[in-house]
């Protein structure tokens, strides 16, 4: 199959293991050179906006935009963004509308899509992504693809927490003051928090211990706090439960009711199991919508646990045939 080959082109770049596409680094710009040539062989014609963004338009309908991103997490998966890149191009390429757009930066804070819409530029009337689940919830429920309602809400910041330093074999136990402790309890705290709200996720990735000797007291710990909730207000409810001020925080963005219909009317015209469900990972199919573009997401079914952002991340070919069958359909409804 042609995405497949054209997955694993994408793959080798950077070198392994994993794929290694960093944004910025010429493995993103290798990248994006090669999507170009394979848009110009679908008879698109290619522009690179301002910011970096691939674009590959069709003289038909190409305020209708399909497409994803071609930077990786170090070490990451193979589907991961560029399945909607090779897909996407292979839709618009059967229908003769639309466009393509890779957009740089996902990864990190989708920088590519919201320069586009810092840009005030005119926007698409549409955009369609497709992308791997990054989750279980599709094998689970045995079913290929998936139609995303929303894009869950975020915060971020940090807890810092204060002790006081002192000779790891000198001071008694009673009476320590170790700011590392403080921070432990604090992770069960969020930990806990977590497992009580429905649909709600937190995780502290990042610990930092000072001075960290390995025979001193911990003076001072610093974590991070990424928490996720379905709902503004259930990430009203974690925030003040983990009592901590967000330094940064993305609403929860519901996706266009339009896109999910002309995706759910396509999955039940050829009969194929589908579930709705939001989804805990950013997209830049989010960031679009939050400027008031109808967007949508298909997902397709992660095998290995669900695993992403890993060498290990997996998507059978079965399902990949389907996804892009399902999306040149999707595409085709909303051009008409």
């Amino acid at each position: 199959m042609r995405i497949l080959d054209r997955l694993e082109q994408l793959y080798a770049i950077g070198g392994g293991p994993g794929a290694n596409r960093p944004h910025p680094s010429s493995a993103e710009d290798e990248a994006h050179r090669l999507a170009g040539g394979w848009m110009r062989d679908a008879g698109l014609a290619v522009e690179v906006d301002p910011s970096g963004n691939l674009l590959g338009r069709t003289g038909d309908r190409d305020d209708l935009w399909v497409g994803s991103h071609l930077d990786t997490v170090p070490e990451g998966g193979r589907f991961d963004g560029a399945l909607g890149v090779v897909a996407g191009i292979e839709a618009v390429g059967r229908v003769g509308s639309g466009a393509v757009v890779v957009f740089r930066g996902e990864e990190v804070g989708c920088v590519g899509s919201r320069a586009l819409v810092a840009r005030g530029e005119s926007l698409p009337s549409a955009f369609l992504e497709l992308h791997v689940e990054q989750g279980p919830v599709l094998a689970g429920a045995v079913v290929p693809l998936g139609v995303v309602t929303r894009i869950v809400g975020y915060v971020r910041g940090e807890l810092v927490f204060e002790g006081r330093a002192g000779h790891a074999g000198t001071t008694p136990m009673v009476g320590r003051d170790d700011a590392l402790v403080s921070a432990a309890e604090a992770v069960i705290r969020i930990r806990d928090v977590a497992r009580g709200l429905p649909g709600v996720v937190a995780t502290v990735g990042r610990l930092e211990v000072e001075p960290g000797g390995v025979n001193v007291i911990p003076g001072r710990a610093r974590l991070t706090v990424d928490a996720r909730a379905p709902s503004g207000e259930q990430l009203d409810r974690l925030v003040a439960a983990i009592g901590f001020e967000p330094g940064e925080r993305t609403d929860p963005i519901e996706m266009s009711e339009e896109c999910r219909t002309a995706l759910r009317e396509e999955l039940e015209s050829r009969a194929v199991q589908f579930v709705e469900l939001p989804s805990g990972a950013g997209h830049d199919a989010g960031i679009l919508a939050a400027a008031g573009v109808r967007a949508g997401m298909l997902f397709v079914r992660s095998l290995n646990g669900g695993v992403s952002h890993s060498p290990d991340e997996l998507s059978s070919p079965e399902d990949i045939e389907l996804a892009t069958d399902v999306l040149t359909g999707a595409l085709i409804r909303l051009a008409g």
